[in-house]
Protein backbone atom coordinates (compact mmCIF):
# COMPACT_ATOMS: atom_id res chain seq x y z
CA UNK A 1 0.00 0.00 0.00
CA UNK A 2 1.28 3.29 -0.47
CA UNK A 3 0.77 5.86 2.04
CA UNK A 4 -0.98 9.15 0.98
CA UNK A 5 -1.36 11.68 3.60
CA UNK A 6 -5.17 13.77 3.12
CA UNK A 7 -6.15 17.00 4.77
CA UNK A 8 -9.68 17.31 5.55
CA UNK A 9 -11.18 20.70 6.52
CA UNK A 10 -14.42 21.07 8.82
CA UNK A 11 -15.93 23.73 11.00
CA UNK A 12 -13.71 25.76 13.39
CA UNK A 13 -13.84 24.05 16.87
CA UNK A 14 -15.27 20.78 15.92
CA UNK A 15 -12.00 19.02 14.86
CA UNK A 16 -12.45 16.29 17.34
CA UNK A 17 -15.41 15.23 16.12
CA UNK A 18 -13.78 14.90 12.41
CA UNK A 19 -10.76 13.08 14.24
CA UNK A 20 -13.15 10.50 15.81
CA UNK A 21 -15.60 9.69 12.04
CA UNK A 22 -11.95 9.50 10.23
CA UNK A 23 -10.92 7.09 12.95
CA UNK A 24 -14.22 4.80 12.67
CA UNK A 25 -13.23 4.83 9.02
CA UNK A 26 -9.90 2.90 10.52
CA UNK A 27 -7.88 5.43 8.99
CA UNK A 28 -4.68 7.01 10.66
CA UNK A 29 -4.75 10.58 12.06
CA UNK A 30 -1.96 12.34 11.73
CA UNK A 31 -2.41 15.61 13.32
CA UNK A 32 -5.11 17.80 14.01
CA UNK A 33 -4.99 21.59 13.25
CA UNK A 34 -7.66 24.33 13.74
CA UNK A 35 -10.38 23.96 11.16
CA UNK A 36 -8.56 20.45 9.64
CA UNK A 37 -7.23 17.12 10.29
CA UNK A 38 -4.55 15.87 8.54
CA UNK A 39 -4.77 11.78 8.01
CA UNK A 40 -2.88 8.45 5.81
CA UNK A 41 -4.70 6.28 3.54
CA UNK A 42 -4.02 4.61 0.06
CA UNK A 43 -4.75 5.67 -3.32
CA UNK A 44 -8.41 4.59 -2.80
CA UNK A 45 -9.18 6.26 0.47
CA UNK A 46 -10.51 9.12 -1.43
CA UNK A 47 -12.97 7.47 -2.32
CA UNK A 48 -13.85 6.09 1.29
CA UNK A 49 -13.71 9.52 2.53
CA UNK A 50 -15.28 11.38 0.90
CA UNK A 51 -18.07 9.29 0.50
CA UNK A 52 -18.29 8.21 4.31
CA UNK A 53 -17.18 11.50 6.13
CA UNK A 54 -20.18 13.31 7.16
CA UNK A 55 -18.28 16.59 8.85
CA UNK A 56 -15.45 17.20 6.68
CA UNK A 57 -15.73 20.06 4.23
CA UNK A 58 -13.65 18.38 1.35
CA UNK A 59 -10.67 15.73 0.94
CA UNK A 60 -7.70 17.31 -0.27
CA UNK A 61 -4.90 14.92 -1.36
CA UNK A 62 -1.68 16.36 0.24
CA UNK A 63 0.68 16.97 -2.55
CA UNK A 64 3.80 19.17 -0.75
CA UNK A 65 4.23 20.66 2.67
CA UNK A 66 7.43 23.76 2.23
CA UNK A 67 8.44 26.91 3.91
CA UNK A 68 8.44 29.89 1.83
CA UNK A 69 9.27 33.66 3.18
CA UNK A 70 9.41 35.13 -0.16
CA UNK A 71 7.73 34.67 -4.21
CA UNK A 72 10.71 33.50 -5.53
CA UNK A 73 10.90 30.63 -2.79
CA UNK A 74 7.77 30.16 -3.34
CA UNK A 75 8.23 29.72 -6.97
CA UNK A 76 11.61 27.30 -6.72
CA UNK A 77 9.81 25.53 -4.08
CA UNK A 78 6.90 24.34 -6.34
CA UNK A 79 8.39 23.99 -9.76
CA UNK A 80 10.46 20.98 -7.62
CA UNK A 81 7.13 19.02 -7.27
CA UNK A 82 6.85 16.31 -9.18
CA UNK A 83 3.43 16.99 -10.49
CA UNK A 84 3.98 14.65 -13.21
CA UNK A 85 3.05 12.03 -10.71
CA UNK A 86 -0.23 13.27 -10.06
CA UNK A 87 -1.39 15.30 -12.98
CA UNK A 88 -1.62 13.95 -16.82
CA UNK A 89 0.06 15.83 -19.80
CA UNK A 90 -3.41 17.48 -20.54
CA UNK A 91 -4.37 18.14 -17.30
CA UNK A 92 -6.51 21.59 -16.21
CA UNK A 93 -4.96 22.48 -12.98
CA UNK A 94 -5.07 25.64 -11.24
CA UNK A 95 -4.64 26.87 -7.36
CA UNK A 96 -8.16 27.51 -6.87
CA UNK A 97 -8.16 28.89 -3.33
CA UNK A 98 -5.58 30.06 -1.56
CA UNK A 99 -5.33 31.13 2.44
CA UNK A 100 -2.30 33.09 4.47
CA UNK A 101 -2.72 33.14 8.48
CA UNK A 102 1.15 34.56 9.94
CA UNK A 103 3.03 34.73 7.07
CA UNK A 104 4.89 37.20 5.19
CA UNK A 105 3.01 35.96 1.75
CA UNK A 106 -0.26 37.26 2.16
CA UNK A 107 -1.67 37.96 -1.29
CA UNK A 108 -3.72 35.52 -2.64
CA UNK A 109 -4.33 36.55 -6.05
CA UNK A 110 -0.03 36.26 -5.97
CA UNK A 111 -0.17 33.12 -4.45
CA UNK A 112 -2.32 31.30 -7.13
CA UNK A 113 -0.57 33.04 -9.75
CA UNK A 114 3.00 32.32 -8.97
CA UNK A 115 2.34 28.64 -8.01
CA UNK A 116 0.25 27.92 -11.53
CA UNK A 117 3.32 29.95 -13.51
CA UNK A 118 5.70 27.31 -10.93
CA UNK A 119 3.64 24.24 -12.19
CA UNK A 120 3.27 25.15 -15.86
CA UNK A 121 6.92 25.14 -16.08
CA UNK A 122 7.47 21.85 -13.92
CA UNK A 123 4.74 20.37 -16.79
CA UNK A 124 6.45 21.88 -19.71
CA UNK A 125 9.94 20.44 -18.66
CA UNK A 126 8.18 17.20 -17.61
CA UNK A 127 6.37 16.35 -20.85
CA UNK A 128 7.96 17.97 -23.45
CA UNK A 129 5.33 20.81 -24.18
CA UNK A 130 6.18 24.22 -24.98
CA UNK A 131 2.29 24.72 -24.48
CA UNK A 132 0.22 22.61 -21.98
CA UNK A 133 -3.38 22.16 -23.65
CA UNK A 134 -5.30 21.65 -20.27
CA UNK A 135 -8.00 20.09 -22.32
CA UNK A 136 -8.56 17.02 -19.84
CA UNK A 137 -10.18 16.28 -16.23
CA UNK A 138 -9.77 19.53 -13.55
CA UNK A 139 -7.27 19.34 -11.05
CA UNK A 140 -7.53 22.58 -8.68
CA UNK A 141 -4.97 23.01 -5.55
CA UNK A 142 -6.35 24.11 -1.97
CA UNK A 143 -3.13 26.28 -0.76
CA UNK A 144 -2.56 27.49 2.66
CA UNK A 145 0.13 29.08 4.36
CA UNK A 146 0.38 29.30 8.50
CA UNK A 147 3.72 30.76 9.70
CA UNK A 148 5.42 30.92 6.17
CA UNK A 149 5.21 27.19 5.61
CA UNK A 150 2.48 26.60 2.39
CA UNK A 151 0.49 23.18 2.98
CA UNK A 152 -0.51 21.93 -0.75
CA UNK A 153 -3.55 19.45 -1.37
CA UNK A 154 -5.21 18.91 -4.33
CA UNK A 155 -9.15 18.97 -4.16
CA UNK A 156 -10.49 15.47 -4.81
CA UNK A 157 -14.32 16.15 -3.82
CA UNK A 158 -15.19 19.44 -6.42
CA UNK A 159 -18.24 20.80 -4.35
CA UNK A 160 -18.38 21.18 -0.30
CA UNK A 161 -19.27 17.79 0.74
CA UNK A 162 -22.09 19.43 2.16
CA UNK A 163 -23.90 19.14 -0.20
CA UNK A 164 -25.16 15.68 -0.04
CA UNK A 165 -27.51 15.51 -2.89
CA UNK A 166 -30.62 15.77 -1.36
CA UNK A 167 -32.06 19.32 -1.07
CA UNK A 168 -33.98 19.56 -3.49
CA UNK A 169 -36.53 21.77 -1.87
CA UNK A 170 -34.31 24.84 0.18
CA UNK A 171 -35.71 27.12 2.64
CA UNK A 172 -34.18 30.49 3.72
CA UNK A 173 -30.62 30.31 5.45
CA UNK A 174 -30.56 26.57 6.24
CA UNK A 175 -28.04 25.13 8.53
CA UNK A 176 -25.26 23.05 6.39
CA UNK A 177 -25.43 19.72 6.40
CA UNK A 178 -21.94 19.10 7.17
CA UNK A 179 -22.31 21.96 10.73
CA UNK A 180 -25.53 20.11 11.42
CA UNK A 181 -23.98 16.04 11.39
CA UNK A 182 -21.26 17.90 13.31
CA UNK A 183 -22.91 18.94 16.30
CA UNK A 184 -25.48 16.66 16.29
CA UNK A 185 -22.34 13.93 17.08
CA UNK A 186 -21.15 16.48 19.51
CA UNK A 187 -23.98 15.66 21.57
CA UNK A 188 -24.81 12.43 23.50
CA UNK A 189 -27.86 11.46 20.99
CA UNK A 190 -27.53 8.05 19.59
CA UNK A 191 -29.60 5.92 17.72
CA UNK A 192 -32.80 5.09 19.48
CA UNK A 193 -33.08 7.60 21.57
CA UNK A 194 -35.42 10.46 21.14
CA UNK A 195 -34.78 13.62 19.09
CA UNK A 196 -37.06 16.79 18.26
CA UNK A 197 -36.51 19.33 16.11
CA UNK A 198 -38.79 22.10 17.16
CA UNK A 199 -37.38 24.56 14.28
CA UNK A 200 -36.91 22.22 11.18
CA UNK A 201 -36.50 24.33 8.57
CA UNK A 202 -35.78 22.27 5.52
CA UNK A 203 -34.95 19.57 7.97
CA UNK A 204 -32.02 19.40 7.92
CA UNK A 205 -31.23 18.53 11.68
CA UNK A 206 -34.07 15.29 11.34
CA UNK A 207 -32.40 14.41 7.98
CA UNK A 208 -28.85 13.93 9.10
CA UNK A 209 -29.59 12.32 12.32
CA UNK A 210 -31.97 9.55 10.60
CA UNK A 211 -29.47 9.15 8.20
CA UNK A 212 -26.80 8.76 11.02
CA UNK A 213 -29.43 6.34 12.48
CA UNK A 214 -29.94 4.22 9.53
CA UNK A 215 -25.84 4.25 8.85
CA UNK A 216 -26.34 6.01 5.12
CA UNK A 217 -23.09 7.22 4.14
CA UNK A 218 -23.78 11.12 3.28
CA UNK A 219 -21.61 10.92 -0.20
CA UNK A 220 -24.18 8.02 -1.76
CA UNK A 221 -25.91 10.53 -3.22
CA UNK A 222 -23.33 13.04 -5.39
CA UNK A 223 -20.88 12.70 -7.56
CA UNK A 224 -17.10 14.11 -6.95
CA UNK A 225 -14.12 15.58 -9.01
CA UNK A 226 -12.21 12.81 -8.72
CA UNK A 227 -14.09 10.12 -10.15
CA UNK A 228 -12.81 11.85 -13.50
CA UNK A 229 -9.76 11.29 -13.62
CA UNK A 230 -7.13 9.85 -14.82
CA UNK A 231 -3.85 9.32 -12.38
CA UNK A 232 -4.08 9.04 -8.81
CA UNK A 233 -7.22 7.24 -7.80
CA UNK A 234 -7.92 4.01 -9.07
CA UNK A 235 -10.71 3.62 -11.66
CA UNK A 236 -13.85 1.94 -10.31
CA UNK A 237 -12.55 3.43 -6.55
CA UNK A 238 -16.00 5.58 -6.01
CA UNK A 239 -17.71 2.67 -7.17
CA UNK A 240 -16.97 0.39 -4.48
CA UNK A 241 -16.70 2.37 -1.77
CA UNK A 242 -20.56 3.67 -2.52
CA UNK A 243 -21.09 -0.80 -2.86
CA UNK A 244 -19.58 -1.14 0.32
CA UNK A 245 -21.55 1.71 2.07
CA UNK A 246 -24.70 0.50 0.91
CA UNK A 247 -24.30 -2.94 2.25
CA UNK A 248 -23.88 -1.32 5.73
CA UNK A 249 -27.39 0.86 5.41
CA UNK A 250 -29.54 -0.23 8.32
CA UNK A 251 -32.85 -1.15 6.58
CA UNK A 252 -35.62 -0.81 9.82
CA UNK A 253 -33.20 1.40 11.67
CA UNK A 254 -34.35 2.14 15.82
CA UNK A 255 -35.45 5.44 15.47
CA UNK A 256 -37.82 8.10 16.94
CA UNK A 257 -36.97 11.36 15.11
CA UNK A 258 -39.12 14.39 14.42
CA UNK A 259 -39.20 17.88 13.28
CA UNK A 260 -41.73 20.68 13.82
CA UNK A 261 -42.48 23.91 11.96
CA UNK A 262 -45.10 26.44 11.80
CA UNK A 263 -44.34 27.14 8.79
CA UNK A 264 -46.81 24.01 6.22
CA UNK A 265 -44.75 25.25 3.22
CA UNK A 266 -41.56 23.98 5.65
CA UNK A 267 -43.26 20.86 6.47
CA UNK A 268 -43.63 20.67 2.45
CA UNK A 269 -39.72 21.16 1.91
CA UNK A 270 -38.95 18.77 4.56
CA UNK A 271 -40.66 15.82 3.42
CA UNK A 272 -39.48 16.55 0.03
CA UNK A 273 -35.78 16.61 1.45
CA UNK A 274 -36.13 13.56 3.53
CA UNK A 275 -37.66 11.50 0.95
CA UNK A 276 -34.78 12.25 -1.35
CA UNK A 277 -32.57 11.34 1.54
CA UNK A 278 -34.12 7.90 1.49
CA UNK A 279 -35.45 8.77 4.89
CA UNK A 280 -38.85 9.80 4.88
CA UNK A 281 -39.96 6.66 6.39
CA UNK A 282 -37.97 7.47 9.53
CA UNK A 283 -39.00 10.99 10.83
CA UNK A 284 -42.18 12.55 11.55
CA UNK A 285 -42.66 16.10 10.43
CA UNK A 286 -45.81 18.13 11.26
CA UNK A 287 -46.51 21.49 11.27
CA UNK A 288 -46.26 22.46 15.22
CA UNK A 289 -45.73 25.66 17.32
CA UNK A 290 -42.63 25.72 19.35
CA UNK A 291 -45.69 26.58 22.21
CA UNK A 292 -46.97 23.22 21.04
CA UNK A 293 -43.41 20.96 21.76
CA UNK A 294 -44.05 18.11 24.14
CA UNK A 295 -43.51 14.69 23.99
CA UNK A 296 -44.83 12.29 27.07
CA UNK A 297 -41.05 9.77 26.93
CA UNK A 298 -38.47 10.62 29.07
CA UNK A 299 -34.21 11.44 28.35
CA UNK A 300 -35.34 12.64 24.79
CA UNK A 301 -33.22 15.62 22.87
CA UNK A 302 -34.21 18.85 21.60
CA UNK A 303 -31.24 20.17 18.72
CA UNK A 304 -32.43 22.47 16.99
CA UNK A 305 -31.12 26.04 15.02
CA UNK A 306 -34.20 28.85 15.94
CA UNK A 307 -34.49 32.28 14.18
CA UNK A 308 -31.74 34.52 14.61
CA UNK A 309 -33.21 37.66 13.43
CA UNK A 310 -30.83 38.38 10.75
CA UNK A 311 -33.69 40.98 9.58
CA UNK A 312 -34.70 43.53 11.78
CA UNK A 313 -37.99 43.04 11.04
CA UNK A 314 -37.85 39.94 12.43
CA UNK A 315 -35.90 40.90 15.62
CA UNK A 316 -38.68 41.87 17.37
CA UNK A 317 -40.36 38.53 17.61
CA UNK A 318 -37.18 37.02 19.36
CA UNK A 319 -37.63 37.13 22.91
CA UNK A 320 -41.41 35.25 22.67
CA UNK A 321 -40.16 32.51 20.22
CA UNK A 322 -37.13 31.93 22.97
CA UNK A 323 -39.09 32.68 25.80
CA UNK A 324 -41.71 29.58 24.06
CA UNK A 325 -39.10 27.24 23.94
CA UNK A 326 -37.33 28.01 27.29
CA UNK A 327 -41.02 26.68 28.60
CA UNK A 328 -41.63 23.89 26.67
CA UNK A 329 -38.07 23.05 28.09
CA UNK A 330 -39.41 23.08 31.10
CA UNK A 331 -42.53 20.79 30.49
CA UNK A 332 -39.56 18.14 29.40
CA UNK A 333 -38.59 16.30 32.46
CA UNK A 334 -35.28 14.68 32.28
CA UNK A 335 -34.76 15.96 28.00
CA UNK A 336 -31.39 17.30 27.12
CA UNK A 337 -31.50 20.87 24.84
CA UNK A 338 -28.88 21.91 22.09
CA UNK A 339 -29.47 25.27 20.69
CA UNK A 340 -27.35 27.05 18.18
CA UNK A 341 -28.36 30.54 17.41
CA UNK A 342 -26.56 34.16 17.00
CA UNK A 343 -29.06 35.47 19.41
CA UNK A 344 -27.31 37.40 22.24
CA UNK A 345 -30.56 37.11 24.26
CA UNK A 346 -31.09 33.38 23.45
CA UNK A 347 -29.81 32.18 27.44
CA UNK A 348 -31.91 35.05 29.30
CA UNK A 349 -35.38 34.48 27.14
CA UNK A 350 -34.73 30.48 27.55
CA UNK A 351 -34.85 31.22 31.11
CA UNK A 352 -31.89 29.68 32.13
CA UNK A 353 -27.92 29.33 31.65
CA UNK A 354 -26.71 26.64 29.76
CA UNK A 355 -24.74 23.71 30.68
CA UNK A 356 -22.15 24.63 28.08
CA UNK A 357 -21.83 26.95 24.92
CA UNK A 358 -19.40 27.02 22.14
CA UNK A 359 -18.27 29.66 19.33
CA UNK A 360 -19.29 28.23 16.47
CA UNK A 361 -19.18 29.70 12.70
CA UNK A 362 -22.03 29.05 10.70
CA UNK A 363 -20.72 30.10 7.49
CA UNK A 364 -19.08 33.67 8.15
CA UNK A 365 -21.74 34.43 10.88
CA UNK A 366 -20.48 33.96 14.91
CA UNK A 367 -22.84 31.80 16.60
CA UNK A 368 -23.26 29.80 20.05
CA UNK A 369 -24.08 26.06 20.38
CA UNK A 370 -25.99 26.43 24.15
CA UNK A 371 -26.18 22.57 25.43
CA UNK A 372 -27.97 22.10 28.08
CA UNK A 373 -27.60 18.86 29.56
CA UNK A 374 -30.29 16.82 31.12
CA UNK A 375 -29.56 13.41 33.26
CA UNK A 376 -28.59 10.33 31.92
CA UNK A 377 -31.07 7.71 31.44
CA UNK A 378 -31.11 4.32 33.84
CA UNK A 379 -28.73 1.58 32.57
CA UNK A 380 -31.13 -1.14 31.42
CA UNK A 381 -30.65 -4.38 33.69
CA UNK A 382 -28.98 -7.33 31.35
CA UNK A 383 -31.49 -10.22 32.39
CA UNK A 384 -29.58 -12.82 30.37
CA UNK A 385 -25.92 -11.84 32.30
CA UNK A 386 -27.57 -11.67 35.03
CA UNK A 387 -28.66 -15.20 34.61
CA UNK A 388 -25.35 -16.50 34.05
CA UNK A 389 -23.93 -14.75 36.75
CA UNK A 390 -26.21 -16.86 39.46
Amino acid sequence: MNKIEYIAPCHFGLEAVLKREIRDLGLEVISVDDGRVTFAGDESTAAVANIGLRTAERILLKVAEFPATTYDELFEATREVPWEDYLPRDAKFWAAKASSVKSKLFSPSDIQRIMKKAMAARMGKAYGLEWLPETGSSYPLRVSLKKDIVTVGLDTTGTSLHKRGYRVSPVIAPISETLAASLILLTPWRRGRILVDPFCGSGTFPIEAAMISANIAPGLKRDFLAESWDSIVPRGAFARAKEEARAKILRVPESDIQGYDIDPMAIRHCRDNAEAAGVLGHIHFQKRSVSELSHPKKYGFIITNPPYGERIEDRANLPEIYGALGKAYEGLDSWSMYVITAYDEAERQIGRKATKNRKIYNGMMKTYFYEYQGPKPPKTRNTDAGRKGR
